[in-house]
């Protein structure tokens, strides 16, 4: 098992990528990262390319109508 890689919260709450994760992740100054929470609770960050923020974007102003609580609640346990 790899040793634990950690990294400290800043006091706005920023946090420094550790060397060894940039580098598996091939990510750089300037780059974005998405961050995904798993079913465990568990985070998953990967690097976000280009195509995938700009389809984000296009999305962004669509999806409203699915962000009521009536939706969270009826999708809950999907």
């Amino acid at each position: 098992m790899e040793p634990l890689i950690s990294s400290k919260l800043t006091t706005k709450y920023q946090a420094t990528i550790p060397e060894k994760i940039r580098s598996i992740l091939g990510i750089s100054a300037g780059d974005s990262v998405a961050f995904e929470i798993d079913s465990k609770k568990q985070v998953i960050v990967r690097k976000l390319n280009p195509v995938d923020i700009e389809f984000a974007k296009a999305l962004e102003g669509t999806m409203s109508e699915w962000l009521s609580g009536h939706d969270e609640e009826a999708y809950r346990d999907l």
